[in-house]
């Protein structure tokens, strides 16, 4: 087979090193990719929004599968053109990805169909949620831009001061552009959080193993939110009871509520959980692989991905048993000083080669480039250094001895992922 996959990041690096495993695959594209992609398939200059193109490009080659890994063109409708050109395609066409393209959405198909998650209120109108916020909220509370906002768009406000500043950044100063013309003001929930990755083909579901991801730039989960720092699976809080539970009242339940709305799902579903003290809540919804859980979910998956991505495509997803390693992972980011404001790029990275050489040892390119001088970061996350081990703690070590393998100037990273695994 020959496939394309779309997008740059880490996870697309994920996919593409999961899909080259596969017997069935003899050709991999990936557009536009980065300088590890490149190592593994051929990079296309072709932007992830530039629908038309990609499209050509896929005719023109002969594709027989494309995946799409990134959020912007699913939301976007790019399964939809490339369906229609008679591409097969694996993803959420444009009526399904708005599970995570709006909030607003997916609050009101939970609330409609009895999934559990906070309570909320959507707003289209400023005056409305100051209203509501200065009249009927208690603190602290929540407010979410309705779209895509690069992860960031969640605000935490303790107090009504920081929540009427927050309604002013995301309504009035359009700090997250269009994604804050409706806004989400939703109950402050406290708890674990755990990530839980699916394979959905309409009707059936499969759930991955679980995850958990860390947000904060800096260590002890202070300072900005960010794409992600690093994150481990399996999630030791993610227990037997909390999966029967979600099992029974969220996970199959979200797939016959798309499905009944006439927008059947297919493609990864990414749950964002919140293990709260009266149970699971479901925090958010995704319509992809995470960024960086693909980099400890892929790594640990026993099967062919490009089997069971097909079983998702074809609606035979129930033929298909999903089985992970019994192990664990940690992914630790890599990321330039400063993100995710402002920092430097175009720095050479030493070391690189090191992971050729070792099993169970992975790094995820990011944001990187290749240039005559070699490859150079090209991005705030950089790269992601992913270490299986047998237990978590063992994964943990084997990850945070494998970043210093790696040198580029200005390299941060937290040294506090999987911190949580010594409570658990």
């Amino acid at each position: 087979m020959k496939v394309l996959i779309v997008g740059s990041g880490g996870r697309e690096h994920a996919i593409a090193a999961s899909v080259a495993k596969s017997t069935k695959v003899k050709e991999i594209y990936c557009a536009p990719g980065n300088a590890g992609i490149g190592q593994i398939a051929e990079c296309v200059p072709i932007g992830a929004m530039e629908f038309d193109k990609l499209v050509a490009f896929a005719k023109e080659k002969a594709i027989d599968l494309t995946i799409v890994g990134m959020d912007d063109p699913l939301v976007g409708g790019l399964v939809d053109e490339l369906e229609e050109a008679g591409i097969r395609t694996f993803g959420p066409r444009k009526n399904a990805a708005i599970l995570e393209g709006s909030k607003a959405f997916s609050k009101d198909l939970m609330k409609k169909y009895n999934i559990p998650t906070a309570a909320y209120e959507n707003f289209d109108d400023a005056k409305e949620a100051v209203k509501y916020l200065e009249e009927k909220a208690t603190y602290p509370i929540v407010l979410k831009a309705d779209g895509l906002a690069l992860g960031k768009g969640v605000l935490i406000c303790n107090t009504k001061e920081e929540a009427l500043e927050g309604v002013k950044s995301i309504m009035q100063d359009k700090k997250f552009g269009s994604a804050g013309n409706r806004m989400v003001i939703e109950e402050f929930m406290t708890g674990r959080e755990v990530s839980v990755l699916s394979f959905v083909d309409g009707k059936t579901i499969r759930i991955m193993t679980s995850a958990q991801d860390h947000k904060r730039a800096k260590d002890g989960d202070q300072g900005l939110n960010t794409g992600g720092m690093g994150t481990f699976s399996p999630s030791p809080f993610y227990t037997e009871e909390v999966d029967a539970f979600c099992k029974k009242y969220i996970y199959q339940a979200t797939v016959d509520a798309m499905a009944a709305e006439g927008r059947p799902f297919k493609g990864v579903i990414f749950f964002g959980l919140m293990l709260t003290e009266d149970g699971p809540r479901v925090l958010e919804y995704n319509a992809r692989f995470g960024d960086p859980e693909a980099q400890v979910v892929l790594p640990r998956m026993k099967n062919d991905i490009i089997e069971v991505m097909e079983a998702c495509v074809d609606g035979t997803l129930d033929q298909i048993d999903l089985q992970f390693e019994d192990n664990a992972a940690v992914c630790v980011v890599l990321a330039s000083d400063g993100y995710p404001v402002a920092y430097e790029k175009g720095y050479p990275i030493q070391g690189l080669e090191r992971f050729e050489k070792e099993d169970d040892y992975y790094c995820f390119h990011a944001g990187t480039k290749r240039t005559e001088e070699g490859i150079v970061t090209n991005g705030g996350r950089v790269l992601g250094v992913t270490a299986k081990g047998k237990t978590l703690k063992e994964a943990r070590t084997n990850a945070y001895a494998a970043t210093e393998w790696v040198a580029f100037e200005n390299k941060y990273l937290r040294h506090d992922i999987g911190k949580a695994i010594d409570e658990a």
